[in-house]
Order: C-alpha cells, then structure tokens, then sequence
C-alpha cells in the first residue's frame, strides 16, 4: 500500500489548477477535494473506514484521519479485507532528495506512515529517488546520493523500526529482479501513452520518461500495468495539500526557492516565530474592533490549517476555531500558539535527527532479512 501526497494534474483555466508546480483554486478559494475524486477515480477515505481501521487496530486512528488530512484512496478497503482474513501486506512511500533539509510538508507522509506500520505491524519500504532528482534537477549524481543520504536521516529522525523498515536509493539499488520488473512494465507502457499521460514534449530528454515528477498518474499507470504482469493492484492513500505560508487557503505551493514560504526542520525558534508573524497568510479582520465583530475567515487562515494538521488536542483545536471564528480570539494569539507547536515539533525532531549516524544509516538501507516484519 503507498502512501502518497497528491501532486498531480487538474487543470481547468475557469477554475482549479492542480499540478507539480502549482496549486490554485477559483477565486482565490478552496480546493474542490470532491473534484479532484472524481477526476482521477479515487474513493473518499469517509468515517466508514476510519471507524474500521479504529476497531482492526484497537487504537485511535491518527489525527491525519480523524481530520481529513489524507482524504482519498483507492483499494484501501480491500486492504482492511486481507488484512482482517489474516493476509500480509506492506507499505511504499518515497521521497525525491532535492534538498539539504526538508520542510514540514516533507514529513507528513512519513509521519502518517509510521502510525500505518505501528498501527498493523508491518513492514515499510522507503526509496529515495536519487536517480530521479539527477535527472529533473540538473543535480550531479555524487550531489543527488549525498542528498538522499542526508534526507535518510531526517526520515529516520521520524522513529521507524529499523526492524521493519528497508530504505533505498535507486543509485545504489536498482537491479536484478527490481530491474527486471521495471523492464517489464517498461515494455506495457507505449511512448504516446507515456506522453499522453505525463505531457512529455520534444525538448525533454529521454531519462526523463523513466521518471515522470507527477506521483498520482504514475500510480495510476502502475496499476493499469500490474495485473497485466501477474501482481496485484496496489492500494494507495492520498493527501489534501500542505499550504505555504503566505498562501491564501489552500492555493499555493511551498517552494525551494523562497525559504519564507515553508517552515524546515532546521529552523530555530528564532527563525518559526518570525515566519509565523511576519509571513503566515492571516484570516483576521484589518482592525480589532472589525474582527470583534465579524470574527477571522478561518478558511483562508493559514496559522488555522497548520494548527489543523499538527496540533492534537482536537478539544482545543475547535476552541481556537470556534474563539477566532467568533472574534473573541485575536490573530496573535493563534500564531502564538502555532509557534508554541511548532517549535516543539521541530525541536523534537532536531534532536532525534542529531541522534542518527552514518552506521544508523547503513543499517537501515542494508539489503537483508526482516524477519521480525510482522510481529
């Protein structure tokens, strides 16, 4: 089962564009989740399952599911059926190393997968896509390796079981039966589909087709292709959108090239505060006495949705929605609050992450046995 954050391609100019590069909604609005499952063949992740995976695993489903954070799904329920008949499965998610840090939209896929391996007990495979980066990014291959190493770090600053967990680089991975496989499916796949799917023109170079920068069509490809090569389809979870910080809502992507727009796992308190002041996009009145009386507009709020994906307390999290709606709340102190949580988190993770050694590395991206997997 994969686990995915959903960058892929929507677009309609009279309304949302969804794509790897950008993200944007009608009218400066809201992302039309809805739209997006029906477009692509997705199932909504509704209270039916959650309560099921709640009553499979005897334990509170993750707050990344009781809040909507991950949405959709396709084949999850079949998943919960092998898995209530007693049959195995494991978990893929990945990572493409671009970067010397991630940022806090980097980690929630692998925050949501360490619950699911937790949760099921079973075995997670993280690759790192050092290739990929190579290709896209005009990175040099000794870069791209020592980024998806730095990048192993903070993925296993995140607490997987060294246990359960196999983590790769296709640099240091790809071949024999995984080459195998890729050959195969490379022989399903025709150049117009290939093109087709991932819009691919003439001044793109040939190593690109082999990693196409869009993560839902490829999983939907892959499923096109796997019962055509004997396997099953695999299942996969997706995610609503990280916002940046300036972003209204939900339009806006972070990006590398503007460090305000995101908070890293390398930011100090110092640095969190004044992101959150200085740049995160506010659903507050202009003036007190106007926000007294008709309260923030919690939906383009960004202090609000990021409290939404990390703060636990679902208690307090809708008193701050109900306080601030209401006016009784001030702008300030929301993002006081968020940077109280915030810091805690990045801090927590600052310090697992400087526990992590070369030889942690190498243990967990060691080609061995799991025995213990499933227990």
């Amino acid at each position: 089962m994969e686990v995915d954050k959903k960058e892929e391609i929507a677009s309609d100019s009279s309304e949302q564009v969804v794509n790897p590069w950008e993200v944007s909604a009608k009218d400066g609005g809201k992302i039309d989740y809805d739209k997006l499952i029906d477009q692509f063949g997705c199932q909504r992740l509704d209270e039916s399952l959650i309560d099921r995976v709640e009553r499979l695993t005897s334990r509170q489903p993750h707050v990344f599911l009781r809040r909507g954070v991950f949405f959709a799904h396709r084949d999850f329920d079949l998943v919960l059926d092998a898995y209530e008949r007693g049959d195995k499965f494991y978990l893929y998610t990945g990572r493409g190393p671009s970067s010397e840090a991630l940022h806090l939209g980097h980690l929630i896929p692998f925050m949501f997968t360490k619950y699911l391996q937790e949760a099921f007990k079973v075995p997670l495979v993280i690759q790192l896509t050092d290739d990929e980066k190579c290709m896209w990014k005009n990175l040099s291959v000794e870069e791209s390796q020592r980024l998806a190493r730095e990048n192993a770090k903070d993925i296993i600053a995140c607490g997987f079981d060294v246990t359960k967990t196999f983590i790769f680089s296709d640099f240091d991975y790809v071949g024999g039966a995984f080459y195998k496989n890729m050959v195969k499916v490379a022989k399903c796949v025709t150049l117009n589909k290939a093109m087709g799917i991932f819009g691919f023109s003439g001044e793109d170079h040939i190593g690109k087709l082999s990693f196409p920068p869009v993560q839902d069509p490829y999983f939907r490809m892959t499923r096109d292709v796997a019962p055509r090569l004997g396997y099953s389809k695999p299942a996969l979870i997706e995610s609503t959108f990280f916002p940046a910080l300036q972003a209204s809502g939900e339009n806006g992507k972070m990006s590398a090239s503007d460090p305000n727009s995101a908070i890293y796992v390398t930011d100090t308190a110092k640095d969190i505060k004044n992101k959150i002041n200085r740049y995160a996009f506010s659903g507050g009145q202009d003036s007190i006495e106007k926000h007294r009386e008709i309260g923030a507009n919690l939906e383009v709020d960004i202090p609000v949705k990021y409290l939404s994906f990390f703060l636990e307390d679902d208690a307090e999290l809708e008193h701050i929605k109900k306080e601030y709606g209401e006016g009784r709340m001030l702008t300030g102190e929301v993002k006081k609050r968020l940077t109280e949580v915030l810091t805690g988190m990045v801090e927590r993770h600052r310090m697992a992450r400087a526990a992590v050694t070369e030889e942690m590395v190498d243990a967990f991206m060691a080609v061995r046995p799991l025995p213990n997997m499933f227990e």
